[in-house]
């Protein structure tokens, strides 16, 4: 089965040393059904695509009709064929491109009619001769930042330009400015300067403006100061009711660092000041809930689905699929029992994590192939670009493809997964960086532009550092190789070790299938269900394995035994 998956840290010593700018979610009957027989079908109902017809416009004033002129029949004739119905989607868009002076106006980008906007960092001089050159009435500072967040320029090109007004200013550094190198921090997800600009406003502001504190919540989320954002929260209520949008990332934040408590206590308090939560909000409920067995948590799922009714309120395709998927996840196909789901706990997490960074990471043998300077920097790395949502054995994936090049084997899959918003890491090698008919420069440089990458030395082993940082990005994050990791599953101490790493790994290893022209790519199914011998107490589902079918230890079942009480 297959689907595609479409889900320099500091700034310059001049500002860490200023004192303004330091960086301050009885009888039984059987079926037998294969692994298909796990529903993949929606139990309730099919997502199917339905277009409203369009119908003929209806001539309330039929017994005039043949007084019309000539070009009114033809007129009428043509909206009645080729009009759509006045409220089916798009007919707004159609109407508009049928006449075009009704368009609304364009709002057209800041014109750069002056100066080249950089494409590299610039030394001091280089920004003096800039501003130069700048023939505008407007502040040189404030306009080329504006500039650089439209473009969206590197964050090293906005970093200098910080740097350079810093050093004409004793250090100090306007509250626009930061903001605006705040955006450009939140949009590429820099954790560590979202962090170093939420010190300095601390330190500078005892207020921030709404902006600021939208783009420092947003930026927080993501980080293991997380839950500060909640802090920042508190301080826009102070004088104001915040945005949907402030609540959608707290919601999302929580969502994503498994705290459901407080995701909903916001979901209330949002609908509690009558404001109409995104759908997106909606949607990450929805997607939170298909990994977790809770029946409080279900009946909060089913009043969303009353809400988008009562409201009259309509869900994109995405937030279609993540209902979809929550109502079929893990269902058996003979009964409709919810399976098991793969998916571990809290409390399983963290003892599986403890156990693997003491037997795998700590205590392993990873010494043999690196250094403890090596795995300390790496740790220093995660530490401050962590979480990820897929960490990605760079030279395993590049060679799963002989026939490719593989730079550009790396490059499709960083691309296409970048494509969706996801936070990656790349693991490579440093021998990866040099220029070969294999390896070329310009793709492994727009891998980098795309992910975050660490390349360690040639002899180091890459599954260690993947499984460090997986475990420690948290219970979302996914991993791609094909490595089976069966020497590190051997390295942990007793059977429950070994068999909940077993779990986590079916639940958290992405494999790519095939590679399709045009750099699509597919990747294996992740199943959503454990592959146990599974009770409800009137039902067994039990795995089998099939006559004349040779099954490894590290595979699973195919065929289900599914059994159930008669009522």
């Amino acid at each position: 089965m297959t689907f595609y998956l479409y889900g320099f840290r500091s700034f310059p010593k001049l500002w860490k040393n200023n004192l303004y700018l330091g960086f301050g979610p009885g009888c039984s009957y059987l079926f037998l059904v294969d692994s298909s027989g796990i529903r993949n079908q929606p139990r309730w109902f099919s997502l199917a695509t339905l277009f409203l017809q369009n119908t003929k416009t209806i001539n309330l004033q039929a017994t005039s009709t043949r007084y019309l002129r000539k070009e009114d029949k033809r007129r009428n004739k043509q909206v009645s064929s080729d009009s759509p119905h006045f409220f089916a989607a798009g007919a707004a868009k159609k109407r508009a491109q049928m006449n075009p002076q009704s368009k609304e106006s364009v709002i057209s980008p800041p014109l750069n009619d002056t100066i080249q906007l950089p494409t590299k960092p610039l030394t001091s001089e280089e920004w003096d001769k800039l501003k130069e050159n700048f023939k505008r009435k407007t502040s040189f500072e404030s306009w080329i930042s504006s500039q650089l967040i439209y473009s969206k320029s590197s964050l090293d090109v906005a970093k200098s330009l910080l740097a350079w007004v810093a050093a004409k200013n004793n250090g100090i550094v306007s509250y626009d400015l930061l903001v605006k190198y705040l955006y450009l921090c939140v949009f590429y997800k820099q954790t560590s300067e979202i962090i170093d600009v939420y010190e300095i406003m601390k330190v500078r502001y005892k207020r921030l403006e709404t902006e600021g504190y939208t783009l420092l919540i947003r930026g927080l989320m993501h980080s293991d100061r997380w839950r500060e954002a909640f802090l920042l929260l508190e301080e826009i209520k102070k004088v104001m009711i915040p945005s949907k949008r402030n609540y959608d990332d707290c919601i999302q934040g929580a969502l994503h660092h498994q705290d459901t408590n407080t995701a909903w206590n916001l979901y209330q308090e949002l609908l509690g000041h009558n404001l109409n939560p995104m759908l997106e909000t909606l949607e990450a409920f929805f997607d939170f809930g298909k990994d977790i067995k809770d029946d409080q948590y279900a009946n909060r799922l089913l009043e969303i689905l009353l809400y988008l009714r009562n409201n009259q309120l309509y869900p994109g395709e995405s937030f279609a699929r993540s209902i979809k998927t929550w109502f079929e996840s893990g269902q058996c196909l003979g009964c409709g029992r919810t399976m098991e789901s793969i998916y571990l706990s809290a409390e399983e997490y963290g003892f599986l994590k403890e156990n693997i960074m003491r037997n795998v990471i700590d205590g392993g043998d990873q010494y043999r192939k690196t250094t403890p300077e090596e795995l300390k920097r790496f740790q220093d790395f995660v530490k401050h670009s962590a979480p990820f949502d897929i960490v990605i054995d760079g030279l395993n994936v590049a060679k799963m493809f002989p026939k490719a090049r593989e730079s550009q084997v790396l490059l499709d899959v960083v691309t296409q997964l970048a494509k969706q918003n996801l936070r990656l890491l790349v693991l490579g090698r440093k021998h990866m960086l040099n220029y070969h008919s294999r390896w070329r420069k310009d793709e492994m440089k727009k891998v980098q532009n795309q992910a975050n990458c660490f390349f360690a030395d040639n002899i180091s082993e890459d599954d260690p550092f993947l499984l460090y940082a997986t475990l420690h990005s948290g219970n979302h994050c996914k991993f791609i190789t094909k490595d089976l990791m069966r020497d590190h599953k051997a390295c942990l101490p007793d059977a429950k070790t070994q068999r909940l790493f077993f779990k986590w790994q079916q639940g958290h290893q992405l494999a790519i299938t095939s590679r399709f022209p045009a750099s699509k790519l597919t990747f294996q199914h992740v199943f959503c269900y454990d592959t146990v011998v599974q009770t409800t107490g009137d039902s067994w589902h039990i795995p089998y394995d099939e006559d004349l079918v040779e099954r490894y230890s590290y595979e699973l079942p195919n065929k289900w035994l599914c059994l159930q009480r008669k009522t």
